[in-house]
């Protein structure tokens, strides 16, 4: 189960979720491209990477594609540890609105790990416009697919 939540003091969404897959597995489908495409955003998109560089002081930029139309969003990745990913995160449709997101990816054992996610935007309007865009729907098709992926590939 997919838990979002909005802090009633901060402007942050929190999200967590536990996956039947270790720690390094879950974290390399946050940080490789090619397994990155096969599970972000909503079912009814694809996803295009035009930069990718998963490590400590790297970029990224992708574009969530459905039909002729496309979103782009960018950002960098500040700190990637075997434990925790801080990265910013922007939709270029509003590049003033940037998030810093750290994900946390916390060991439960028996192949087991919880995905705690904090994104931290400036005004608790630009928070509430999130959870208002369709973001949760994205969030828990994502991680649906992220959930089959990385059971499938354990085989």
């Amino acid at each position: 189960m997919t838990l979002i939540e909005a802090d009633p003091d901060l402007p942050i969404i929190r999200i967590t979720r536990e996956f039947r897959a270790s720690r390094e597995k879950l974290l390399r489908a946050h940080t490789d491209p090619e397994l990155f495409v096969r599970w972000i955003g909503p079912d009814s998109t694809t996803t295009r990477i035009e930069h990718w560089d998963a490590r400590t002081g790297g970029s990224f930029r992708y574009f969530s594609v459905r039909g002729d139309r496309d979103w782009a969003f960018r950002g960098c990745f500040h700190d990637v540890r075997p434990d925790r990913l801080v990265q910013t995160f922007t939709y270029e449709g509003d590049p003033d609105g940037v998030a810093l997101n750290t994900l946390w990816f916390d060991d439960l054992g028996d192949g087991r790990t919880r995905l705690r996610t904090q994104s931290l935007v400036e005004s608790f309007e630009t928070r509430d416009g999130w959870l208002r865009s369709g973001m949760e729907t994205g969030v828990r098709d994502g991680y649906r697919i992220l959930e089959r992926m990385l059971t499938d590939d354990a085989g």
